[in-house]
């Protein structure tokens, strides 16, 4: 049985160093005996095109680079700090991107992954900014750019991203209840893995009679963190 390994919400920074080095830690001590690594979303803080320069998160990149020339397979899915990932970056680092949702067969399952943002219908203006961020036309205006524009519009939208999480309750940015409910019904699934929300948990569910579990990954702030995936109903959470 294949073994995967499931990690998000990294948010890889030069301000973080001790991040950076706990991930290339991870990636030639843990991560070499997994058939496939996947990465669901905000691996870096942000990302301003495939042009961009990313002072300090090169050794990242390199470890990448290096699992994926050893074998392993490496998935990496769209956040919503690091959306502009493009095939230039999944090149260079031997990564093949994902969309998002997405079924994958894990485990001998279907499993739906996402990055965790679209369930959280009850955070309004998020979703409006997301629509606009994710709108191909806004994209290729942005990245037509010089960077030092780019820098400071993504500095902007950082300052007000924050400001506004601030004022928000925990439970508006949390996932909606009804939300996870039409994700399980609409993809046919019965198990869904997703970031974002950086509350690490299992949770067992009835949706429609079936019992569905929903797991969320943790964040990397403070420690490391992966699901691994050896087998059916073999599913471990891991924080070092």
């Amino acid at each position: 049985m294949a073994r995967d390994l499931f990690i998000s919400d990294l948010h890889l920074s030069p301000e973080r160093p001790e991040i950076i080095r706990l991930f290339c830690d991870f990636m030639m001590q843990t991560a070499p005996a997994s058939d496939r690594l996947f990465i669901l979303g905000d691996f870096v803080e942000y990302w301003l095109g495939d042009d961009d320069p990313a002072p300090g998160l090169q050794p990242a990149f390199d470890a990448m680079r290096q699992l994926a020339d050893a074998g392993s397979k490496i998935y990496l899915m769209h956040g919503n700090r690091d959306f502009l990932m493009g095939e230039t970056f999944a090149a260079n680092t031997g990564c093949t991107l994902l969309s998002d949702p997405c079924i994958m067969e894990i485990a001998g399952e279907q499993v739906l992954l996402m990055h965790g943002d679209t369930l959280c219908t009850d955070d309004i203006a998020y979703q409006q900014l997301r629509e606009m961020l994710r709108n191909p036309a806004w994209q290729a205006d942005f990245l037509a750019k010089p960077m030092q524009e780019r820098v400071m519009m993504a500095k902007v939208l950082r300052e007000k991203s924050e400001q506004e999480v601030q004022a928000k309750s925990m439970e508006i940015m949390d996932v909606n209840p009804q939300a996870v409910v039409n994700a399980f019904t609409e993809h046919h699934v019965k198990r869904m893995i997703h970031g974002h929300t950086h509350r690490p948990a299992i949770h067992h569910l009835d949706i429609n009679g079936a019992d569905c579990t929903r797991i969320v990954l943790a964040d990397w702030y403070t420690q490391g963190h992966y699901l691994e995936v050896t087998g059916p109903d073999e599913y471990r959470m891991v924080d070092f």
